[in-house]
C-alpha cells in the first residue's frame, strides 16, 4: 500500500511539473510571438522608414538635372546656415543621406521637421547628436523638397562613382 501511495504521489507531482512547465513554455511562446508582432510593425531598416508627414510615396527614376540645379540653389540659399555636405556643422553632414534614409523620410524631414523631431526615432537621435539643435521649418513646398532630394541624390551618386 505504501509503495502504491508513493507511486501515485510521484505521478501527481510529475504531472503537476509537466503541466507547469508546459504552461510556462506557452507563456514564453506567446511573449515571443507578441514581441515578433510589435517588432514586425516597426521598420528595422532605415530605408523602409518613411517618417511622419505628407509624403507617403516618392517615385525615383534617373536623376533629373533641372531639379538638381534647382535643389542646389535652394540648398545654398536655405540649408547651408546649418548643414554642410561633408561635415557636421549645426546639423548633420548630408552627404550619403540618400543611402541611409528613404526618400520619403528625407522629404518629410524637410517639410515636417517639427513633427518628425517629436515622433520619429531617427530624427530624435539626430537632435540628440546635435546637442539639441533642431531643424527649422523653412516652409518649403513639396516641389522644393523634391528638388532638394534630387540634389542630394546627385551628390551621393557622384560621390559613389568616384
Amino acid at each position: 500500500m505504501k509503495k502504491g501511495l508513493n507511486t501515485l504521489l510521484f505521478l501527481i507531482i510529475g504531472f503537476g511539473f509537466v503541466a507547469c512547465n508546459s504552461s510556462s513554455q506557452k507563456g514564453r511562446q506567446a511573449e515571443e510571438s507578441s514581441s515578433a508582432i510589435s517588432t514586425a510593425s516597426a521598420p528595422t531598416n532605415p530605408l523602409d522608414d518613411k517618417g511622419v508627414g505628407p509624403i507617403q510615396s516618392v517615385q525615383l527614376g534617373a536623376i533629373q538635372p533641372e531639379l538638381v540645379k534647382k535643389g542646389e540653389a535652394i540648398f545654398n540659399e536655405k540649408c547651408t546656415a546649418c548643414h554642410r555636405l561633408d561635415s557636421r556643422y549645426i546639423g548633420p553632414a548630408l552627404k550619403g543621406v540618400t543611402k541611409r534614409q528613404a526618400p520619403e523620410w528625407i522629404m518629410n524631414m524637410i517639410l515636417n521637421p517639427d513633427v518628425m523631431i517629436q515622433q520619429d526615432p531617427i530624427a530624435k537621435q539626430l537632435v540628440s547628436e546635435s546637442n539639441g539643435a533642431v531643424m527649422a521649418n523653412l516652409h518649403l513646398s513639396e516641389e522644393d523638397a523634391r528638388a532638394l532630394l534630387e540634389y542630394l541624390r546627385a551628390v551621393d551618386d557622384s560621390s559613389s562613382s568616384q
